[in-house]
Order: C-alpha cells, then structure tokens, then sequence
C-alpha cells in the first residue's frame, strides 16, 4: 500500500480556451479535490491543446500517463460504438434528459466496457456545455438554407452525416483552426455551443447565428483506468463523486449561454429561430442508417422520453 503522504498528480486537458465555460468547470474541479484531498491529489488544468491533441492525451491515459481529457460522446463511440448516440441529431433536448441517460443500466455498461476492454475510465459523464448552434454570414431557416455551405462540425460519423442529412457539406477541422477557415472562405460556417463560440470570437466572421440546438452536448471527463486504480480507494471515490458533483452543476450553463448570446448580439451578430421541425425531420433517416434506431427508442423507453 501506498504511504499516506504519497501525493498523485492529475493533468486536466481540453482544446477549449482557458476563458470557455467548461475549461472554468474543470478548474472549480481541480481547486475542489487539491481542497477536499488535503494535497493528496495535485490537479492542474492545461487548457488550449497544450498536453497535445485530445485523442492523442486519451492514448497517453490508456498507457497509464496520470492524465484526463475532457471529451463528448462522438470520440467514446470509437471504442463503444453505442456511445455516440449522444451525438445524433435531437437524441435529447435538454440537459435533464442527457442526464437521465446517463443513470440508465444501459449507459453503465458502456463505461463497463470502455473500462475492461479498452483501458478508459469514465470519471464522469455530467458535464454540460449547451446546446449546438450554426453560425453563419447567412439565416439558416430550413435545411434548404444549409445547401452548398461548408460546414465545419465535429470529424466523427454521427456527426458529419447529421450535417450533411440537414442539407450542409460537413468539414472536419481542429476547432483552433476555425476561425481562420471562415475568415479565409475555406468554410461557410460552424456548428457550435455559444459557450465556444463567444471566447473564441467566431461572431467576428460569422454575423448571423440560427438557433436550431440539433446536438445538446454532453460532455464526460476521462482517463486511463491504469492510473485510476493505482490510487488509493479512498481518492478514486473522491476523484469520482466530486467530479459527477461538478459536472451536474453545469446543467445552470444556460444562464451563461444567454450572456454569451447576448454580448455576440452586441458586437452585431443577429440571431434567427427557425422551426425546427424540418430540421428533425432532416436528420431522421440518419438513425436508420447508422444503426440508432432501435437503441434511442430503448434509451427513450428507460428514460421515459416519448418524442
């Protein structure tokens, strides 16, 4: 057993800016367990990609480095493929049914199996950063609207086929990348949370945001299970609950979301809400053809979501 003064050291990694709202949320995490821990636990956060890439940090985990790296569902599905329907188009609508899914049996089994087949560790799946949004330099009030503009959204398949199945051309690209692609025409847009999109200043080249909320982007903090258990049991329940505890007090980000919208405002970005019910209507067939169908109406079932 470890002395009782040994003192294990956790990196915190995310490619959002230190000024994002969820890079803020892992620092409260961060200064909560150096506190709660007595200094037992160091954690630092590195925001900006400074630790490198993230699937190049959630590699260094699965090796046994004493990182973690903030994530959204689309890259667990890599491993889970059931992960990613979190990143379907309008799997939820709210933070509270995100979070519902995550208290299901059939959500535990997943952490299940990235753990004891894949060597990754959910320490929590709480974290919320608002729902997703276009940003563009025109309304988007249909999917016709979306036709023929590059779209920059996150470079996973549920993702870039529920963009293209709204009438975009879906464009992968590192997020520190995109302000330049719009600003050089090399892109029409992005999709993004206003919690993103405000600190990294996109309504300077986008003027006009529609708000269709297509992905309500849950995000989990992770790492690798071979750290995780060389801490003592004692920190692992810390480590664990206090992060699940921090998360779940994400779910207040609307409040910031609206504060972000409306500076954006101020510098002269407009804002459009569509119906979006042709949006929905877009983005169905993509369940059928990426195998979801059935797995959302059990997930709806468990949660007791009916539409």
């Amino acid at each position: 057993a470890a002395a009782d003064d040994t003192v294990y050291e956790l990196r915190i990694s995310t490619s959002q800016t230190e000024q994002a709202l969820i890079t803020r949320n892992y620092q409260k995490l961060a200064d909560t367990l150096n506190e709660k821990s007595e200094g037992r636990l160091k954690v630092s956060v590195f925001p900006a990609g400074q630790l490198g890439t993230d699937e190049d940090v959630l590699e260094q985990g699965i090796q046994g480095v004493n990182v973690a790296v903030n994530t959204d569902a689309s890259r667990l599905g890599q491993y889970v493929k059931d992960f990613s329907i979190f990143m379907m188009g309008y799997f939820i609508d709210s933070y509270d049914e995100g979070y519902a899914v995550t208290q299901t049996d059939t959500f535990k089994a997943w952490c299940d199996e990235l753990e004891e087949k894949h060597g990754i560790k959910v320490l929590s799946f709480t974290f919320y950063d608002g729902p997703r949004e276009f940003m563009t330099n025109k309304p988007i009030n249909t999917p016709d609207d979306l036709k023929g503009l590059r779209i920059r959204t996150i470079g996973q398949e549920v993702c870039t086929e529920t963009i293209a199945a709204m009438g975009a051309t879906p464009i992968s690209m590192s997020w520190g990348e995109v302000y330049n692609g719009i600003q050089s025409k090399a892109l029409e847009g992005c999709e993004v949370q206003n919690t993103s999109s405000y600190p990294s200043k996109i309504y300077e080249v986008c003027n006009t945001q529609s708000k269709t909320g297509h992905f309500q982007l849950m995000q989990g903090l992770i790492c690798g299970k071979a750290w995780f258990d060389s801490l003592p049991a004692d920190l692992q329940q810390l480590l664990e609950e206090t992060a699940v505890e921090i998360g779940k007090e994400t779910a207040d980000v609307m409040a910031e979301v609206e504060e972000d919208e409306k500076l954006m405002v101020e510098a002269g970005m407009t804002v459009v809400e569509p119906d979006i019910t042709p949006f929905k209507e877009a983005v169905e067939p993509v369940y059928e053809k990426l195998g979801y169908a059935e797995l959302r109406d059990q997930l709806w079932a468990e949660i007791g979501k009916t539409e």
